[in-house]
Order: C-alpha cells, then sequence, then structure tokens
C-alpha cells in the first residue's frame, strides 16, 4: 500500500504506542497518536533492555538518546538463595551477550526509553488529552470516539492502549482476566542508600517460598530498581499507582538474608499492584484494526519482555504494512500470523516461571537449584534474545511464496 494513502491512528502514547508511530515514520506513513494523559510521561519504574529490543532502539536511530541513562549489564540472571544469599547460578553479560546477539544487555528507567522513542516522533502527531471512550465499527472501518465527544474515523486503527484496552474490547469482545495470586511491589531506591551489593551493574534474582525479588541499578547507576512478588490478597488491584508500605513489603520477605533486608528498608512507598492471568487472544485483528504491545498479549514480568515484545511488534507491524502487493487487510493477517505465535510462547512460559521461582524449600527446590547451575540462559534463550523482525518478515514472505 502507499504510506499517503493510509490515515493511521494509534490509540496509546506508551512505549508500544511510541514505538509503533517511530516504525511507521521510518517507513514513510504519518501516524497520529492519541494519549490519554495530559503529557508524555512513563510511571513505573526499571525494565531491562535485551539485546533484541536494543537492536531495534539501535535501527530506529535512537539509541544514542538512552545510552546515557542506561546501565550496561555485566552479569545478569544471577539467581540468589532467599535465606543466605548463596549464588545458585550467575550468568557473565558483558562480553557474551555482544558476540552472540550484536548488543548488550542494558537496565533503564521506563521514562528514559520512552523519551528515547519520543525523540523519533514529532510532538505535532501526537495528541495530548484525548481519552478514547469507545471503538466501533462501520464495516470494517474503525472508528474511534474519544471523551471529548470528538469522533476519528482512520483507515488503520492500532491499539497500543496496555492491559486495559478500549481497542480490545471492540476488537475481541470483553475477554475477563483471571485473579494470578500474585501481587507485585516496585520502588526506585537512591544510590546512595542502596547496600553496595545492589548498585552492581546486574541483574539479580532471589527465589524463596512463595517470593522473588529482583534489583538492578537504572538511570545511570542513580537508583536501584526493585520489583518483588508475593501473594496477593482481594484488596490489592492492577494499578501502577496504588502503594504499599515498606513495613508491609518488609514483612513479605522476613526471614531472608539480612542484605536483602537492608535494601528492602532503603525503599520508600513502594508501588503495590495485583498481577492478573490473561489467556493468549486466538486473534488480534478486526477489520482494520489491530492490537499491540499489553494490549494484545499482557505477560507476567518474568522474562522481563513486555516492553521488548511490544518494540518487536512496531517494528514488524510497519514492515507489514509497507508492503505495497498488499492491502491494509492482508497486511494485518500477516503481522498476526508472524507475531502471535512467538508472544503467545513467551505468555506461557512467562506464566510458567512463577511456578519456578517460588517453590518451598525440599527435594524440588534442590532439584531446582542443582538445574539453575547447569543453565546458561544467554545461549538457551536464544530464540528470544536473536529475533530479528526483518528477518521474520522475510521468512514470512519466502514461505508464502513457496506455497503451491
Amino acid at each position: 500500500m502507499g504510506s499517503e494513502k493510509i490515515d493511521i491512528a494509534i490509540v496509546g502514547g506508551g512505549i508500544g504506542g511510541l514505538a509503533a508511530a517511530a516504525f511507521l515514520r521510518a517507513e514513510g506513513f504519518a501516524p497520529v497518536v492519541y494519549e490519554q494523559a495530559s503529557a508524555l510521561t512513563e510511571i513505573g519504574a526499571g525494565l531491562v533492555i535485551a539485546p533484541n529490543a536494543g537492536r531495534q532502539l539501535r535501527r530506529l536511530g535512537v539509541f544514542d538518546h538512552l545510552i546515557n541513562r542506561g546501565v550496561r549489564l555485566d552479569v545478569g540472571w544471577e539467581f540468589r538463595r532467599w535465606k543466605d544469599g548463596s549464588v545458585l547460578s550467575s550468568e557473565n553479560l558483558e562480553t557474551a551477550c555482544r558476540e552472540l546477539y550484536g548488543e548488550h544487555t542494558y537496565t533503564a528507567h521506563r521514562a528514559d526509553l520512552l523519551a528515547a522513542l519520543k525523540s523519533a516522533v514529532p510532538e505535532s502527531t501526537v495528541r495530548l488529552g484525548m481519552k478514547c471512550t469507545s471503538t466501533d465499527f462501520d464495516g470494517d472501518q474503525a472508528v474511534l470516539t474519544f471523551a471529548s465527544g470528538e469522533e476519528v474515523r482512520p483507515g488503520l486503527v492500532i491499539g497500543a492502549d496496555g492491559v486495559h484496552s478500549v481497542v480490545r474490547r471492540s476488537v475481541v469482545g470483553n475477554v475477563p482476566a483471571r485473579e494470578s495470586g500474585i501481587c507485585a511491589f516496585r520502588a526506585l531506591i537512591p544510590q546512595s542508600r542502596a547496600p553496595e551489593f545492589a548498585t552492581r551493574p546486574a541483574q539479580t534474582l532471589w527465589v524463596g517460598p512463595d517470593h522473588h525479588l529482583v534489583h538492578y541499578p537504572v538511570s545511570g547507576g542513580e537508583f536501584v530498581n526493585l520489583v518483588a512478588f508475593a501473594p496477593s490478597s482481594a484488596s490489592n488491584v492492577e494499578s501502577w499507582t496504588a502503594t504499599a508500605t515498606t513495613e508491609e513489603l518488609a514483612a513479605e520477605f522476613a526471614g531472608w538474608d539480612p542484605r536483602l533486608l537492608s535494601l528492602i528498608e532503603a525503599s520508600d512507598t513502594p508501588g503495590r499492584w495485583a498481577l492478573l492471568d490473561r489467556e493468549p487472544l486466538d486473534t488480534w485483528n478486526r477489520g482494520h484494526a489491530t492490537l499491540l504491545g499489553d494490549a494484545a498479549h499482557p505477560m507476567f514480568p518474568f522474562f522481563a519482555q513486555g516492553a521488548a515484545q511490544a518494540i518487536e511488534d512496531a517494528a514488524v507491524l510497519a514492515l507489514c504494512l509497507a508492503d505495497t502487493s498488499t492491502d491494509v487487510a492482508t497486511a494485518l493477517f500477516t503481522y498476526e500470523q508472524i507475531r502471535r505465535p512467538r508472544t503467545t510462547r513467551l505468555q506461557e512460559i512467562s506464566h510458567g516461571r512463577s511456578l519456578v521461582n517460588h517453590l518451598p524449600d525440599g527435594e524440588q527446590q534442590e532439584a531446582r537449584d542443582h538445574a539453575f547451575s547447569a543453565l546458561d540462559p544467554l545461549t538457551d534463550n536464544g530464540w528470544i534474545y536473536g529475533y530479528d523482525p526483518l528477518g521474520a518478515v522475510a521468512h514470512h514472505r519466502a514461505t508464502q511464496a513457496a506455497v503451491p
């Protein structure tokens, strides 16, 4: 399709929405982003930028905007035992990561990643204060209605509006989420208050009965990002703005290694939210509307791939739409065919990781710890970190061309 012939509306100005806008602009399109907030800010805390995401950020030309605020990891997948902090396994990322996948692994604050993506999207193409209240269909055309009463009828709607997506409800119906039984705490701890062991350029995971905790530096080392997982209660909500107290978080990890408790006690008003469980969708498309990122495939954060998968979605979708030999419906069908199997697999393995990390002490835990010592997550997960959207699209086209 010719890029000048399709009017694209992206609902949501988070990581997925801005990545979609940036990749589409790189292919000659001029999408408009509709964001309900009055400013492009990213709440939350830290994230891991694995090689599969880092390579795409470089391809967009925005990586230099991130590098000064990111932290390049020397160590990853450092699993520690809850009781005494003994190291069960550790991955040297300093050289092997780039040798295997052509890129290092970084950590960053979500706001820094958002700012990097924002640098590739003109302000004039982002409409703020535009809360989408409904998505309806007039034949194949998606019709957006906003809280202001304004109605937009674009040639294509991309729902990048997160786990509570308004677009998704119209595309696939109101698919209810299930309680997972897990809640998450998050905190940013100033480097000056954090114990020295937590300020290393390392991604560390402490695992124990019914709980696990992850920490790594972000924001150029200015802060330590802490994310902890514990059993949830009926009072927990799925929200980025709910809070707990330091005492509540420390109580969840009572009896754990005193060094870890010293890190927790350095936190200030941790956030707390429930992890809701959602089954993979059977389809992402309806008419001239599609889904992207958490709107399409919300996943537990245990493989740190949520943002990376939204970036990959954006890259593949832009390539599919840029194919001048197809129409919108065919491009969306191709996008889903390429992306949905991969994100479904990641949803499933991320779900299963909670069972592995939260084993009580006993025979299964001892077997897991022994298995950890023999694992090489960097190479074992090559299917995650080595993914290339350009190659995936080319492979799909070659496969389709070979079909009689």
